[in-house]
């Protein structure tokens, strides 16, 4: 990280004085070489981050459980009493325990720094006389910057090019008012927040554009020393690992109570103290689901890795929940509906001659910031779609625009807004400066006092506004996207865009999407609400909206941003009528704002996407705020919630099937979990209570924990989700991981299985062995093996879709591996001689093998058969 070390304060210093001295070109930039030099020496341009925990304290982290130190105190009992296998064997557990809970959280780490590595930040500089877009991270002092309205300023440096430059310094000085910026030297004792000429890393730019040398990167920005002074915060939990943690709470505190109990039946049945003492430990071990939150994390994370392979970057982990229950996307049309591939479709000028076609291709070519680059004869595209639309417009012309700009060079410019709607640029022309202005018809024809006919520029009166403004709607009607143009060619300095000389329209076209029809018609049977936010004309809208079935003409209704009453005044229908309307056009950032309250009020989850500055409010509002990737400025992306790669609304779509399919998966793993060691319990507290003739040891209940509840839990955590999940409705926010029905499914589960393990006993000592006396230790293994199988099975329960044999559960690679791969570490337990010890398991018969496997089939079977006659209900 570094800063080359100058002779004088760059505020305070002419900025070619600093150019040079930094020994930078501010025309041609760095090159290549210069730039690789740099980087080497003065590191790449990042901010240091707290460090990762290490892989130690990863490790100890998983120690630090009660219930782990309850089992160290059972096998120091073990120790103590001399039943030495069975201590070393509880430590082993409390090892393997370890490792899991390691490896999950582990694996956690590494998705979510691959997802950082995905949301790079980029910056467009000026390096080998080319405007490239590079990661901000490899910027070094001395390079040269190019920003405009929605960067974010990506190191600290000094300005020496600006037009109408404002920026957003909030981040650093809490001012919510945009410093307005100038290029002139300041005095040496100017304090930071007032260095107009001075670009701050992690501010960002509101208005206007221009060019800025690096001065300083990474930790030597003004950003940096903050960050040295500042330990970073511990990242708050998701609310869905809070509903988990308030759930593990209220389960350990029953879990506790029911141990109590089992252990006091135990002691009164004349069990031994030690053997009730460990067995009960081992219960609340079996019970108590504490690595949920580990797991939670993990199936978020792994999600939103999924979700990066469609183009979707997902921030924040709460993101990933908040999307399963979206009810209402806000969009945008163009770039998100439509393929952003805007190319001119028609042009229609009052003088259909030479000079009329010269002028409006000027203004297609001048009053434009965007790029063309050939690179070896692949052509790179920089800038708005729109403007390198006119730009390939100019080239089916024959007109070069690079001998256009240098022929006409900008003096100076005016950026467009969405409160003008209007862009000028002023351009020295031979002796005179001539204005070029662009931007929505009503708006430029308002600035026009002039028109361009084929006998010249004659007066503009309002029955030829009224004329070219129905010119516009009809273009607009036929689905095209209508710009106007319009010049000045005796302009001055301080009137860029007044007095303007109306020169005609261009009528650009932006096709939809092909997939967005299907994600359309999958919102409408998932139960979203497709809403149209746009600035476009109204007929545009209209025209878009039918064709892709946001809106039908029979129930057709579209709001103009004119037409929308402030926030703070709106009454009770108007409220109504907003929310029944499926198009808005031509709205402002504010009544963007407002639309995103009114639906909340409603208690909907909306998703909001945008792409500009002005957006950013919106998409903070919002439940999920999603900016584009392509098109969306550094701001937008910056506050949003998620990124869309590709800009297509399809992207969105495929997110929340995504979201809704993580929480099914994470419910599973807790119904799952739940239902498999409740069934423990009650085995265990039906053998005390009933005192019975065979109980399940302690090391057993561990070993039990340990194959049915880890790997096909996991697996659970990465199935496809059912295929229907896009056809229920959004669930409610705030809806429990397990609610009322839920628990009487869990319980119906457990109950099925611990009644089939302990009817598999009976079976075998009644129709097998048929003898008067009881063998404990046969009658524990069959009891054990039964578990065992019936849980294993039991994870084929946990499909939310109506047919058994095409759920996703059974389709899974993924569960069928973890049903095989716990099976085959049983086999390995009971073939190897010391282990078979360890875990008190004897020979069975083929008879006795085959109760255990039938009663587990038996107990999926009746399952089923209760998931039917809906007793049970995922």
């Amino acid at each position: 990280m570094g800063s080359i070390k100058l002779n004088s304060i760059p505020y305070s210093t002419e900025p070619e004085a600093v150019i040079a001295a930094l020994q930078s070109d501010g025309e041609s930039g760095l090159s290549s070489s210069e730039v690789e030099k740099r980087l080497k020496e003065y590191g790449t341009n990042t901010i240091e981050e707290k460090k990762n925990k290490s892989l130690r304290l990863i490790f100890l982290d998983q120690l630090k459980s009660p219930i782990v130190w309850l089992l160290v105190f059972a096998a120091g009992l073990s120790f103590y009493f001399g039943e030495w296998v069975d201590g070393i064997a509880i430590l082993a557990v409390i090892l393997i325990n370890a490792l899991i809970g390691f490896y999950m959280e582990f694996q956690a780490r590494r998705s979510m720094n691959t997802l950082k590595k995905l949301s790079a930040v980029p910056a467009k500089v000026l390096r080998n006389k080319k405007l490239e877009e590079i990661n901000a991270e490899g910027i070094v002092p001395g390079d040269v910057v190019y920003i405009e309205a929605g960067d974010m300023i990506p190191a600290d440096g000094r300005i020496f090019n600006a037009s109408q430059m404002q920026i957003d310094e909030s981040a650093l000085t809490g001012e919510s008012v945009p410093v307005e910026k100038q290029i002139e030297k300041l005095e040496t004792d100017t304090t930071p927040t007032e260095r107009n000429n001075t670009l701050y890393k992690g501010t960002y730019a509101t208005k206007g554009n221009g060019y800025m040398v690096v001065t300083e990167t990474g930790m030597d920005t003004e950003l940096g020393k903050i960050a040295q002074m500042v330990q970073t915060a511990e990242q708050a939990a998701t609310p869905l690992e809070k509903k988990l943690e308030d759930f593990s709470k209220k389960l350990i505190w029953i879990t506790i109570a029911l141990v109590i109990v089992i252990f006091i039946i135990g002691l009164l049945n004349g069990q031994k103290l030690l053997e009730m003492l460990q067995t009960s430990i081992a219960l609340a071990v079996a019970a108590i689901p504490e690595g949920l939150p580990i797991v939670a994390t993990m199936a978020l994370a792994q999600g939103m890795m999924k979700m990066a392979k469609y183009n979707v970057i997902v921030k924040k982990l709460s993101a990933v929940e908040t999307l399963g229950g979206t009810n209402v996307i806000c969009t945008d049309k163009t770039g998100t509906l439509t393929q952003n591939k805007i190319e001119v479709n028609t042009i229609i000028t009052p003088a259909d001659n030479a000079e009329a076609l010269e002028i409006i291709n000027r203004i297609a070519v001048l009053c434009n910031t965007a790029e063309l680059q050939n690179n070896n004869g692949a052509v790179k595209e920089i800038g708005d779609p729109l403007e390198i639309g006119l730009l390939k417009f100019a080239l089916k012309n024959n007109f070069n625009i690079q001998d256009y700009r240098i022929q006409f060079p900008k003096i100076k410019e005016e950026p467009f807004s969405s409160e003008t709607r209007i862009m000028a640029t002023l351009h020295q022309s031979e002796k005179e400066l001539t204005s070029y202005a662009k931007g929505a018809t009503e708006e430029l024809l308002m600035r026009c006092n002039r028109i361009l006919e084929a006998e010249g520029i004659i007066e503009l009166n309002d029955d030829k506004k009224e004329l070219w403004m129905r010119k516009a709607e009809d273009l607009a009607n036929s689905g095209l996207k209508v710009i106007a143009g319009a010049y000045n060619p005796t302009s001055s300095d301080n009137e860029m865009a007044v007095n303007l000389v109306f020169v005609g329209l261009f009528g650009m076209i932006d096709p939809p999407r092909e997939e967005v029809f299907d994600a359309i018609e999958e919102c409408k049977t998932a139960g979203i609400n497709v809403i149209m936010i746009t600035g476009d004309h109204p007929a545009t809208a209209k025209n878009i909206a039918l064709e892709l079935g946001i809106a039908s003409k029979d129930n057709f209704k579209a709001m103009v941003g004119k037409e929308m009453t402030d926030y703070e005044h709106l009454t009770v229908p108007e409220k109504s009528n907003w929310l029944d309307t499926k198009v808005f056009a031509r709205v402002s950032p504010k009544q963007k704002l407002d639309l995103v309250a009114v639906l909340q009020e409603r208690k909907n989850i909306v998703g909001m996407t945008g792409d500009g500055v002005n957006d950013a409010p919106a998409l903070k509002k919002a439940d999920i705020g999603i900016a584009m990737g392509l098109r969306g400025t550094q701001v937008s992306q910056e506050v949003a919630d998620m990124v869309l790669k590709d800009d297509s609304f399809s992207s969105i779509v495929i997110a929340i099937r995504q979201g809704r399919v993580i929480f099914e998966n994470i419910r599973k793993f807790v119904i799952f979990l739940l239902s498999c060691n409740l069934s423990e319990l009650l085995v265990i507290a039906s053998a005390s209570v009933f005192s019975l003739h065979f109980q399940l040891l302690p090391i057993q209940i561990l070993f039990i924990n340990l194959i049915t509840d880890v790997l096909p839990a996991l697996a659970l955590g990465v199935t496809e989700g059912s295929p229907d999940i896009m056809q229920k409705p959004p669930r409610s926010i705030d809806e429990p991981i397990i609610d009322r029905k839920r628990w009487i499914t869990i319980f119906f589960y457990s109950i099925v299985i611990g009644a089939g393990s302990i009817g598999a006993v009976f079976f075998s000592h009644y129709t097998v062995h048929k003898t008067e006396t009881w063998n404990p230790e046969l009658c524990n293994n069959i009891l054990f093996f039964t578990l065992i199988f019936s849980q294993l099975l039991h994870v084929l329960n946990m499909s939310s879709s109506s047919s058994f044999f095409k759920s996703e559960v059974l389709r899974s690679k993924y569960v069928w591996g973890a049903i095989a791969l716990s099976i085959t570490i049983l086999i390995s337990m009971y073939m190897i001689e010391p282990m078979r010890k360890v875990l008190s398991l004897y020979e069975m018969s083929i008879y006795d093998w085959l109760i255990s496997i039938g009663a587990g089939i038996v107990s999926l079977i009746i399952i089923q058969i209760g998931k039917k006659l809906n007793i049970a209900q995922q």
